[in-house]
């Protein structure tokens, strides 16, 4: 059975008017005595419904004829049609092309514009009047190039306009070193989930400019859905596909495509084309199915006799044909802004001018095979295409009309931008143009509806400034009050942006000061530790005849506890903001002060062995040339080497005051340049050197008889001395600004109580708690023996 015919389901008002255009053009050729004179035009109107299908059917027929038998068996004869306008789309004129190609017969296309089409091995007999998209997608690489945006987002639809339009921006985008930050397909059946998916993605990029090659029916489910989601600061770039389109022209979208600019096609005015569209009615051709169906749309009415016919919930009223069209105001009416229409235009002059030129052939200067010329009674369409591929002229407008060797037209776009309207809906302003590649009164920065927030910079690149939508945030430590800066301001050396990266605010300093919690509790710890020798020498002052005092020179007891007392108050000097006299004592003081302190005790420990030599026959005279003024010279001499260090650390490379922002560049750490690390060093190894050689003398000692025998002590004392001091050293190399300076006070602390109460602790406990032991018998063990 014979198939059903397909139909169409929506009216199209736009489409509608194309199609008068080409009525216009062709009546105003046909009143021309200038051109194809004597010579009367005509035509057929098919709709193809925005199906491949249909425009496919459609062209067939064009091509072929719609007669059902025919007598002519020689197929001699002209072609029931010279040529074809059409079709709209990319997909249908491919379609179309390919098949109607191999027969030559020319189609002038005023709307298809994938840059496939160019081949003219596959397509040798399509033309077109608006540009191929590769130089549409190169005319929106100057726009780009011209506000400098690098870095966008690609959206295009599932079909061969957008997926060859795609491709080719993305390869001029490589060439000139920008880049896409994500490139996505628009779907056919609008799933809410790919919307969805898709606005996230926009959502989440970097990119604020977004590039979109698509019909307006693709891309209308994915606006719908970004004000939805109240989607704003993108700057959205729109192909000729949409750039045009009024369906976005309402209040509802221009918070979100407010600012956009578009690629259109170049406009154009036709003399006459406003009154031929009024003057259109019904009753003109009765027998015109397509007539009736646009009056009924454009009025809302029906012309089916009887009760108004109901629509859904919609009462459509009967149409009585007195309906006026100049009262309307649609699409189909306004020729303000004649593109489509216009290319049209052009499309039926140049098939036209093409005949012309054919018809004007001198007999034996022909440009066929022996110089012939073609038969208008048995006209082949090739010969056509010969004359239309040399096709020249200028409109009533004043454009030139030719094809280049592809059977492209001469690229040249108009440059959109929606602006705000005062009716609260969007109104399309021409602010540029882009010629052959070459984009010239493009507007200023100021196109861009919104400003750089402060704290940020426009982005630039080799030193040209860009839009707002390209805002990059102010780095660390930089600033912008303008909303125009192109660089942001380095804040002085001690000052640092604020969170809002507006201002330049004093950087932090940070030391260890007396009112942290850190620097309390070491202080508290340091004036602990002078208490606690104040107390011990209390102690030994009370109990100076005791023998446990008077053991091993109590001079040189009452030294050690001077000695650990300073070193618990040098902590002090490490406290509080760093100034030039506390960074020059800090470390002479604490060196001295250890000296002091570790050769009172390795002369203690060298008293301890030479008292039990003494005792011994062989070593009778060992105390006489170790006596109290040898030991008070020995420590006098030790102590003096370390003065000298210090003095000599002192005059040639003082320790100093510094402000460090390498540990971070937020803060100022105020900190004690060493100086000199030699000295540093030589200072500290001096002290391990003492401390050391104590703690061997000491252990060596550790078994002499003696029921207090203080080399234990000692040893013990030491150990933990060298302990601390050891693990110091890496500690301190990795801590920063103040905490370096917590760990050497730690340090500093923790020596001196392990002294101090490996030392001490066990002579109070005897002096206080048990003094039946504090005799010369007790110690020497005799009053063991005895008992």
């Amino acid at each position: 059975m014979e198939p059903e015919r397909p139909y169409c389901e929506k009216f199209n008002m736009e489409g509608f008017q194309h199609a008068q255009t080409m009525a216009f053009a062709i009546d105003e050729i046909n009143n021309n005595p200038n051109l194809l004179p004597n010579i009367t035009l005509g035509y057929h109107l098919y709709d193809n419904c925005v199906m491949l299908g249909m425009a496919f059917r459609a062209a067939m027929s064009l091509s072929s004829g719609t007669e059902e038998s025919f007598s002519n068996l020689n197929c001699t004869g002209p072609p029931p049609v010279i040529g074809i306008v059409g079709d709209a789309s990319s997909t249908p004129s491919i379609a179309i092309s390919s098949v109607l190609g191999l027969f030559r017969v020319p189609i002038v296309s005023h709307y298809a514009t994938c840059s496939c089409l160019s081949d003219r091995k596959k397509y040798p007999s399509f033309f077109r009047t608006i540009p191929s998209d590769a130089f549409q997608v190169r005319a929106m690489v100057q726009i780009l190039k011209h506000f400098d945006w690098t870095w966008v987002g690609l959206l295009y639809s599932d079909d061969d306009y957008g997926i060859y339009a795609a491709q080719l921006f993305q390869q001029e985008m490589q060439l000139f070193g920008h880049c896409v930050a994500f490139s996505e397909i628009l779907p056919n059946d609008h799933n809410p989930r790919d919307i969805q998916r898709i606005t996230g993605l926009i959502q989440a990029s970097t990119a604020r400019v977004v590039v979109v090659f698509a019909l307006s029916s693709y891309l209308l489910p994915l606006m719908d859905e970004v004000v939805l989601q109240n989607m704003t600061g993108r700057q959205w770039i729109a192909s000729e596909a949409w750039a045009t389109s009024l369906e976005y022209h309402t209040p509802r979208f221009l918070p979100f495509l407010g600012g956009t600019l578009g690629i259109a096609i170049r406009r154009g005015e036709i003399q006459g084309l406003h009154d031929f569209l009024l003057h259109f009615h019904p009753s003109n051709d009765p027998r015109n199915n397509m007539l009736r169906i646009f009056w009924e749309n454009m009025f809302e009415c029906s012309f089916e006799t009887g009760d108004s016919k109901s629509d859904g919930e919609h009462l459509k009223k009967v149409c009585t044909g007195k309906e006026e069209l100049s009262n309307t105001n649609t699409t189909y009416t306004d020729v303000s802004e004649l593109r489509a229409s216009y290319n049209v235009y052009k499309a039926v002059y140049a098939l036209a001018h093409a005949l012309h030129d054919l018809m004007q052939c001198e007999e034996g200067r022909g440009p066929f095979s022996g110089n012939k010329c073609a038969d208008i009674i048995n006209l082949k369409p090739w010969q056509l295409v010969h004359y239309l591929q040399k096709v020249n002229f200028t409109t009533g407008f004043g454009d030139h009309v030719s094809f280049d060797k592809n059977g492209d037209a001469l690229a040249i776009y108009d440059v959109l931008n929606w602006q705000p309207s005062s009716d609260g809906s969007i109104a399309v302003h021409r602010v540029g143009v882009v010629n052959e590649g070459v984009a010239t009164g493009m507007p200023p920065r100021s196109v861009c509806s919104e400003s750089c927030p402060p704290g940020t910079r426009r982005a630039t690149r080799k030193g040209l400034p860009v839009c707002c939508f390209d805002c990059l945030p102010c780095g660390d430590g930089e600033i912008s009050n303008s909303t125009d800066a192109i660089e942001c301001k380095v804040c002085p050396e001690d000052f640092w942006s604020n969170p809002d990266k507006d201002q330049c605010v004093p950087k932090e300093v940070e030391f260890l000061s007396y009112e942290e919690p850190l620097g309390i509790s070491l202080t508290t710890a340091s004036l602990l530790g002078a208490c606690f020798c104040a107390l011990v020498m209390v102690i030994f002052a009370f109990h100076h005849n005791t023998p446990i005092v008077r053991a091993n020179n109590s001079e040189l007891s009452f030294l050690l506890l001077l000695s650990l007392k300073l070193c618990f108050l040098c902590v002090l000097l490490f406290i509080g903001r760093p100034e030039l006299w506390t960074c020059q004592l800090r470390h002479a003081v604490f060196g001295i002060s250890f000296v002091l302190c570790v050769s009172s005790i390795l002369v203690k420990t060298m008293v301890v062995i030479a008292v039990f030599k003494s005792s011994r026959p062989e070593g009778k005279g060992a105390m006489k040339w170790f006596g109290a003024i040898q030991q008070r010279c020995t420590v006098l001499f030790l102590t003096a080497l370390q003065v000298v260090i210090c003095a000599i650390w002192l005059s040639t490379a003082s320790p100093t005051p510094h402000k460090n922002n390498q540990y971070t560049r937020s803060k100022i750490v105020y900190e004690c340049a060493i100086g000199s690390v030699a000295g540093f060093s030589m200072l500290l190894g001096y002290i391990g050197l003492l401390a050391a050689i104590s703690f061997l003398l000491a252990f060596l000692a550790r078994n002499l008889p003696d029921n207090f025998n203080e080399a234990k002590f000692i040893t013990f004392s030491m150990l933990i001395f060298c302990a601390v001091w050891i693990a110091f050293v890496p500690a301190y190399v990795s801590s920063p600004g103040k905490y370096a300076v917590a760990v050497e006070i730690f340090a500093i602390l923790a020596s001196s109580f392990g002294l101090l109460v490996a030392i001490f602790a066990p002579k109070c406990y005897i002096i206080l708690l048990h003094p039946e032991r504090n005799t010369k018998n007790a110690i020497m063990g005799r009053e063991t023996q005895k008992k």
